[in-house]
């Protein structure tokens, strides 16, 4: 049986800013073909980098699935890993010898898998942070650094979040790493956590409820498998967002993308997402994808954005016009053409009601159609949790209610970071630390100043960096849930209306 490659690599061998460094190389099965892979990359970025496009299909099996999210958080790359089926291999490291198969409709439980027992390990502790990204790794730094014992899990093979995937430098406060490149901190924060002996950090590791007592359970998957009974003193949720996406005719079709999934693809494993591509949504997201994608040597043929003025800061948008990418206000998709894969993309000008305009249409040869959209908070661990829920559109969705700690109304269990609401990294920073200083000294830490810093970082937070109007938004939604110390216990007891 021979090697098998798709025509045309699309590793990215030279980078304006990134180094990638492949680790050795490793051969696994696809659909009972040999394929050659790095150390270190996903299943799915592997398979992308030699030209597959279609990794599932629908579950009637008849419409074919690409790569969406590329964190783990939707459907469209399920397949069968070494017989098991329903397998996101967008998160799912290579390993020597594996053998994957493309998953067409729903598939038949494996009933001759062998499995092997799980060892069952119960911890104790003072914290547990659950997600890796920018809150989780800020608050489990603070927290080691007052002496308290933390466990850090994260669903992803590597910390660091949405950091991991940012190459342009950071705006804002020295503090909060203002003018350094977001993948450089995210290595900063994770060799300092992984070097705190008062932090034990799992990997590849799922926090799948909440039980009684403030037990919670934990499926790490990665190195040795284990069933992790945490028993904390406190909790803090930081499990981020995912990708959003929008209605229209072939909005399924294989090319289709959230901009963060092109994003892992070029930035995390060094995967160029394709040829030619077109965007909607210009916050800013899209524009700053829009300027990787340059780098990474990928043509933009244009964005889209419903709106009649751009979304995202001048700064990002006045870079990608400079190198004569075209933003095309008060337009929207309105079509995905292509068979297996997309192949053109038809954008539309929208009336006053947000309805296309017929004989406006404007049509796009592509390979790649990413939907920068807005992202939405991973909140279903919270819900089962049993917090306090609103829905509030101005920062994503359904999120819970929370004192301005960010306590939410379930006693000990807190949030910080994009699950509280979508805003920028520097909050999610903030909000990680001030979660951690209130569980300081809520554990009986009396060490002097801790509670002056928090109320600095408060007030910081509300009264300077959430006053800019490029925020205002955002800080009106957070305005709606977040409630006093005194309030919240009347939500507590039910004594509050409208939550």
């Amino acid at each position: 049986m021979g090697y098998y490659y798709m025509p045309g690599d699309y590793r990215i061998i030279h980078h304006p800013i990134i180094d990638f460094r492949r680790g050795r190389r490793i051969r696994f099965y696809y659909n009972d073909r040999v394929v050659e892979a790095y150390e270190g990359e996903s299943i799915l970025a592997a398979l992308y980098a030699i030209g597959y496009r279609v990794f599932s299909y629908s579950p009637d099996g008849r419409r074919p699935r690409g790569a969406f999210c590329m964190i783990g958080k939707c459907s469209s790359c399920l397949s069968i890993v070494d017989g098991v089926p329903n397998t996101r291999i967008c998160i799912t490291p290579v390993r020597e010898g594996a053998r994957v198969y493309s998953q067409k409709g729903i598939p038949e439980i494996p009933h001759k898998l062998r499995v092997e027992p799980v060892e069952t390990k119960t911890i104790k502790t003072d914290v547990l942070v659950i997600g890796g990204g920018p809150a989780g790794l800020q608050a489990a730094l603070t927290l080691a650094d007052e002496g308290f014992d933390v466990v850090l899990v994260d669903d992803h093979p590597r910390l660091g979040g949405q950091l991991v995937k940012q190459t342009h430098r950071f705006f804002g406060a020295r503090r909060f790493y203002g003018g350094v490149r977001g993948f450089r901190i995210a290595e900063k924060l994770s060799k300092n956590v992984l070097e705190r002996d008062n932090i034990h950090v799992y990997t590849q590791a799922l926090a799948y409820g909440f039980f009684k007592e403030g037990v919670v359970g934990v499926a790490v998957r990665g190195g040795k498998p284990l069933n992790l009974i945490v028993k904390p003193k406190a909790v803090i949720g930081s499990t981020g967002a995912c990708e959003r996406t929008i209605l229209f005719e072939n909005n399924d079709l294989p090319g289709v993308m959230g901009a963060g999934g092109a994003q892992t693809l070029m930035n995390e494993y060094g995967v160029r997402p394709g040829d030619r591509a077109f965007i909607v949504g210009s916050g800013n997201v899209g524009l700053i994808v829009a300027y990787q994608l340059l780098q990474a040597g990928v043509r933009v043929l244009g964005m889209a954005e419903i709106l009649p003025h751009i979304g995202g800061w001048f700064v990002h948008a006045a870079k990608i016009r400079r190198l004569g990418v075209k933003i095309y206000t008060k337009h929207t998709v309105t079509r995905a053409i292509g068979r297996d894969r997309v192949e053109k993309a038809v954008i539309s000008m929208i009336d006053e009601k947000y309805q296309p305009i017929p004989g406006s249409e404007k049509v796009f040869d592509i390979d790649l159609l990413l939907l920068a959209v807005g992202l939405q908070p991973n909140y279903s661990l919270f819900s089962q949790a049993g917090t306090v829920m609103k829905y509030v559109p101005e920062i994503g969705g359904l999120v819970p209610i929370r004192t301005y700690y960010m306590e939410t109304s379930v006693k000990n269990l807190y949030i910080a970071g994009d699950a509280s609401g979508i805003e920028e990294a520097t909050t999610a920073f903030i909000e990680g630390e001030i979660a951690a200083l209130t569980i300081a000294l809520k554990l009986g830490d009396d060490r002097s100043g801790v509670e002056k810093r928090r109320d600095q970082l408060v007030d910081y937070l509300w009264r300077e960096y959430r006053m800019s109007p490029v925020v205002e938004r955002a800080r009106r939604g957070k305005l709606k849930v977040t409630v006093s110390e005194e309030d919240m216990e009347k939500i507590r007891r039910g004594e509050l209306d409208g939550f």
